[in-house]
């Protein structure tokens, strides 16, 4: 196996890296428009999308290395995350399964950033468990009739795009599951107030409810009861490619870490020369570059159209509890430092938290590892 990147994903990383560093964001402030068109310039809206519609046409690998690059170099991991949940969980979706026409008319905005997009199929009692969800679609005519409620949609509040899933037959089980492209201001779509996060908290989430909402026909995304797999799809994308923005945040805090041990003196020698520390350090890096396999792996598997569930799941739950674990031990290197949240360190473990959760949390990743290998 060549683990070797070409010259294009080499350039490609180098360039998004230059790009980002550029975007003048602040960390637990809500990113702005002009943040928006920004990543849209820099191509990080589209990446994966076919190039006739606006985007890059990169591939799952190619895709992931941009994000990684992204997620090391921005200065906010939640607008790192709308992006990466922007292109994976609504983009994507519509660039597979939309109609002809619908996407030509959203796939182009999507791409440079004048559309944003959203993805909502949690409801309060319908999380992990996608299939007792109670918003429903029924047809009438050339339009489908939406109700019900979502709810923690990210990007929700200024979304003009969302990717919505509803039971359109509630005998036929996850068949009874279809997609459906919701835009802003339909009549009878309520948004609402942002929630308060710990964590990516200038990624905007909402509620949103649906009341009589008419959707187009040519609105549906593939066929009528094609949910299911339109959104196991979507999760493909998004638990490879979005989570290496976590192996370019653990890259950036291992070196951050690095560098603090190398400078702090304690007791007449460079903390890093502690062995204690130094372990601790040797633990970091060890899971980074196992997460980081197993990431390129499962990418890998995707691209070849090669059965990548279980890889999937294991690189989603190596790396964001990496993350955690990073997080963890980049406050305890800087003790008081830290802690303190005018230094940025205690950032990225909250923002390292909701990654055990969002898009599949640990535990539904180890019921699916324990399935795949049998039992």
């Amino acid at each position: 196996m060549d683990f070797a990147w070409s010259r294009e994903q080499e350039e490609l990383y180098t360039s998004v890296q230059t790009g980002v560093q550029r975007i003048d964001c602040t960390p637990d402030q809500v990113w702005t428009r002009t943040h928006w068109l920004q990543c849209g310039a820099l191509n990080l809206l589209g990446l994966s999308v076919p190039e006739n519609y606006g985007g890059k046409g990169y591939n799952a690998l190619t895709t992931a290395r941009a994000i990684e690059a992204f997620g090391h170099n921005c200065k906010d991991m939640g607008l790192v995350f709308s992006a990466a949940a922007h292109l994976f969980a609504c983009a994507m979706p519509i660039a597979d399964f939309g109609e002809e026409d619908l996407k030509n008319r959203l796939l182009p905005g999507l791409c440079k950033g004048t559309l944003i997009g959203a993805n909502a199929i949690t409801e309060e009692d319908a999380g992990s468990d996608i299939f007792a969800q109670k918003t429903s679609a029924v047809q009438e005519g050339e339009t489908y009739i939406l109700n019900g409620h979502k709810s923690y949609v990210s990007n929700g509040p200024v979304a003009d795009v969302l990717v919505v899933y509803a039971v359109t037959n509630t005998a036929h089980g996850y068949l009874g599951l279809s997609g459906f492209v919701v835009e802003k201001d339909t009549p009878g779509m309520i948004v609402g107030q942002p929630f308060n996060k710990m964590g990516l908290t200038s990624t905007l989430a909402c509620q949103i409810s649906f009341h009589n909402c008419r959707i187009p026909l040519q609105n549906r995304l593939g066929h009528e009861g094609q949910g299911y797999q339109i959104f196991k799809r979507s999760m493909h994308w998004e638990r490879s490619c979005l989570f290496a923005s976590y192996i370019g945040l653990l890259e950036f805090q291992l070196e951050q870490s690095l560098a603090y041990t190398k400078k702090r003196v304690q007791f007449g020698r460079p903390l890093g020369k502690h062995q204690v520390i130094a372990h601790r350090l040797a633990d970091m890096k060890l899971r980074l570059e196992s997460a980081r396999l197993l990431l390129y792996r499962a990418c890998w598997l995707f691209d070849q159209g090669k059965a990548s569930n279980l890889a999937i799941s294991l690189s989603k739950l190596a790396v964001s509890e990496a993350a955690i674990q990073g997080g963890l031990d980049a406050i305890q290197i800087h003790g008081a430092t830290g802690f303190a949240r005018e230094h940025g360190i205690e950032r990225m473990l909250r923002d390292a938290i909701p990654s055990t959760i969002f898009s599949g949390t640990s535990e539904i990743q180890r019921d699916i590892i324990a399935s795949e290998v049998g039992l």
